[in-house]
Order: C-alpha cells, then structure tokens, then sequence
C-alpha cells in the first residue's frame, strides 16, 4: 500500500511540473512613440527577440520620440527589419527626443 501511495505521489508531482506553463518570451510594459505629425503609438507587452517593424512608420516618415517603458532593453534601428548601420540601445525607462527616427525595434 505505501509503495503505491509512493508511486502516485511521484507521478502526481511529475503532471504537476509538466502542466505549469511555461512564461512567455516578452517584454512587460510599453514600447512608446510617434509617427505623422506627432500622433502617439505604441507597443504593449512586445514579444522578445524578435524584429518588429512600427506600425506607422514610412520610408518617407519614420517614427520618432521613442520611451522604453518595458523591463527589457531595446535596440531600436532606422531602416526596417532591425537592418543597416544606424541603431540606439534604450534601457529600460529611456526616453528619447523627436530628432532620434527610427523604424524597427527588438527588445532583449
């Protein structure tokens, strides 16, 4: 009777660390900024280590203005698909004025 009290518990214990779900890979917080003529945009909860291109954001008119509040680091690029030369890193809580553009971000 005990080795089968035994075997249940274990197997219990094993369902149980099978069935708590694993956390997400994102960034917590927003990921702030603006487009056109000062239009507020923005980014909740963005998922990490993967490029995301601004929504909004042109060729002719980048974004702008960018305010890391997330709890990650974020490294945000000028040219589309996190691609080229010219890139800023934002810590968390980073705010940055209107002359820094910008069209993809990815977060850590």
């Amino acid at each position: 009777m005990r080795l089968r009290n035994a075997v249940l518990a274990a197997t219990s214990a094993v369902a149980l660390v099978l069935a708590v779900p694993v956390q997400a890979n994102a960034a917590t917080g927003d990921f702030l900024y603006k487009v056109g003529p000062g239009v507020p945009a923005g980014i909740a909860d963005p998922e990490s280590r993967h490029c995301i291109n601004l929504f909004g954001a042109t060729e002719d008119d980048p974004a702008f203005a960018p305010e890391n509040f997330t709890n990650s680091t974020a490294t945000v690029f000028l040219d589309f698909d996190c691609g080229g030369d010219v890139f800023y890193v934002m810590n968390p809580g980073k705010r940055l004025g209107d002359r820094l553009k910008l069209r993809s971000v990815i977060f850590s």
